[in-house]
């Protein structure tokens, strides 16, 4: 799943991260790369705690919808990307009957993206569980 974070420093130096979609997920590092690998560790972790503790993930907002907000003025914008699917529980096949238009329709826009249909609608679920 793609998380939006916003990264700050004071000195150019030590780089601090929030995750806007999620209240209260934060990290830190010395370089801006450190900084990016320990936040996708606190990412996974929050997300390990609400789905334990049965809530749900929050709905992600757009960067753009983010930058409006004062707190992260200033800031460096960039998105990670967290396996956090694993907390969702074990996979289940599932055998579905859609109409041949729409199986077209999602084949074609597929193609077009460079997916094959197992991985768009694979990527549809994810962003249903957001």
């Amino acid at each position: 799943m793609r998380f939006p974070v916003v990264l700050h420093t004071d000195n150019g130096v030590r780089y601090g991260v929030t995750v806007p979609d999620l209240p209260g997920c934060f990290s830190a590092g010395d370089t801006l790369d450190e900084a990016l690998a320990s936040v996708v560790e606190a990412i996974d972790c929050h997300v390990e705690t609400l789905i334990e503790d049965g809530h749900d993930i929050p709905d992600g907002k757009l960067i753009a919808e983010h930058q409006s907000n004062p707190d992260y003025s200033g800031g460096v914008w960039a998105v990670v990307d967290v396996p956090v699917e694993k907390y969702f529980g074990p996979a289940e096949k599932v055998n579905i009957t859609l109409p041949r238009l729409l199986l077209a329709r999602i084949d074609s826009y597929a193609k077009a993206h460079g997916a094959t249909r197992s991985g768009f609608l694979a990527e549809a679920a994810r962003a249903a569980m957001r």
